[in-house]
């Protein structure tokens, strides 16, 4: 087998010990340098071990610069991968280290390195859970004009609700403006709950009490209204059931039975 077949092996592939070894390491690595950006962002770590990190800095560079020359050089659709989402990344990720030698700060941009820990995805197979994720973005967009319907009845309910602040604390008691008094009210609505401005006569005490209840109500809302779609979807193809097998789980579009390939009933 020749070095650039070995290579391709060991790269791409994650079925043999020693691509699962490569994967491995590649991320290891990878976490080593997004924590090395970070720790180098501290004033006192920099101070210290500055000169270190930016060595180590070097080093990984180096190392993820070689791995992209190689992933371009073994690749048999080059112009696929150097502009796939992948390739983009492995790119993205050392430009940085490069660009600070002529811009400084640019390389804290290399936290973009975090992004090739989707390679895990092909590491744990769980490519099989893309089906799930497909299902759960159908639900999400069958139910997108009632999440827009409720989140244009919560923003008219913090513009009133703000106004109403507004008027009953007023400016002495920090509400000094209407945007101000909207912003309190959001804070409040979503239980976040700041303290930075906070209502002090009886009356905006009761309101606030009212919209941090009201809070917790409306949080439930879009949850319901997610999880119901799911439920439809779930019903739906559950439904979808070959009469000759008995097979299910098929895909809502499917017309043969993934299993007999026979033709599912409509």
């Amino acid at each position: 087998m020749s070095l650039r077949k070995r290579l391709d092996t060991i790269i791409f592939g994650t079925d043999t010990p020693a691509g699962k070894g490569f994967d491995v390491v590649l991320l290891v690595v990878i976490l080593l340098s997004v924590l090395t950006v970070m720790l180098e962002s501290v004033p006192s770590l920099q101070d210290r071990y500055g000169v270190f990190f930016r060595q180590l800095e070097w080093v990984m560079t180096g190392v993820f610069t070689l791995e992209y020359v190689i992933r371009v050089w073994i690749t048999e659709r080059r112009t696929k991968y150097i502009f796939s989402f992948y390739g983009i990344i492995d790119l993205l990720s050392v430009l940085p280290t490069y660009i600070s030698m002529i811009l400084t700060g640019t390389q804290y941009l290399l936290i973009i390195r975090a992004l090739r820990l989707l390679r895990v995805f092909r590491i744990l197979k769980l490519g099989r859970f893309v089906g799930e994720g497909e299902q759960l973005g159908k639900a999400l967009k069958a139910s997108r004009h009632k999440i827009t319907v409720f989140m244009g009845t919560v923003m008219m309910l913090v513009i009133i609700l703000g106004t109403i602040m507004y008027l009953v604390e007023g400016k002495e008691n920090g509400f000094d403006s209407i945007p101000l008094s909207i912003y309190w009210a959001i804070v409040t609505l979503t239980t976040v709950g700041y303290g930075d401005i906070a209502p002090h006569t009886v009356l905006g005490q009761t309101i606030a009490s009212f919209v941090m209840i009201l809070g917790y109500a409306i949080i439930a809302v879009p949850t319901g209204i997610v999880t119901a779609e799911l439920t439809k979807k779930s019903e739906a193809l559950e439904k979808h059931k070959c009469s000759t097998c008995g097979g299910t789980g098929h895909d809502a579009n499917a017309i043969y039975c993934k299993f007999c390939g026979e033709r599912l009933p409509e």
